[in-house]
Parts: C-alpha cells; sequence; structure tokens
C-alpha cells in the first residue's frame, strides 16, 4: 500500500521550483544591500579603535571631545580639559579628531 503511494504520486513540475525564486532574489538582495555593508562598517569602526593611540584626540559617543591618555585591551583614559581625566571603554570612541594644523 505504501509503495504504492509513493509510486503514484508525481513530481512536482518547474512552475513549483520557480514560485520560490522571488524568495531568494529577495533575501540575496537583503544580504547585499543591508547586512554586508554593516558588516564592513563595522570592521572599519573595529580597526579604527584598535589603532586608537596614545596622545590622539578623539571624541565619544557622548560628544566627550579629549586626548588619550593611556589606552588598554578594552579601556582608555580621556584628557579633557585642564587636568580632567575621565576612563572609558573603547566601545565608546565615536571617531578620531585630526588636528588641523
Amino acid at each position: 500500500m505504501a509503495m504504492q503511494f509513493l509510486l503514484s504520486t508525481e513530481m512536482p513540475d518547474a512552475s513549483a521550483y520557480l514560485s520560490f525564486l522571488p524568495l531568494v532574489i529577495l533575501i540575496v538582495l537583503f544580504y547585499f544591500m543591508l547586512i554586508r555593508p554593516q558588516r564592513k562598517r563595522e570592521k572599519k569602526e573595529k580597526l579604527m579603535r584598535d589603532s586608537i593611540e596614545t596622545g590622539d584626540r578623539i571624541c565619544t559617543i557622548g560628544g566627550i571631545i579629549g586626548r588619550v591618555v593611556s589606552v588598554s585591551d578594552d579601556e582608555f583614559v580621556l584628557e579633557t580639559s585642564g587636568s580632567t581625566r575621565i576612563r572609558f571603554n573603547k566601545w565608546a570612541i565615536r571617531n578620531r579628531i585630526e588636528d588641523e594644523e
């Protein structure tokens, strides 16, 4: 009985497989338009954060601007106006400020 059922079932035709094609195309477009550029941006930001050295001027995500006094694996100390020093996590770095000299 089970063998008869298996023999009597028909294979789906090509149109059944083609109905999934728009979904596959949408997933591929989603990857190349959203996911891949986001990963590139994150990689670039991580490289920038890892390249911060003592003496660099930076801006934090909170808008605090200062000069880096010391850097460790996951933290850095920022010197703001005067001799005020604040400790931050590295992920709090927004960007490096290039000196305009």
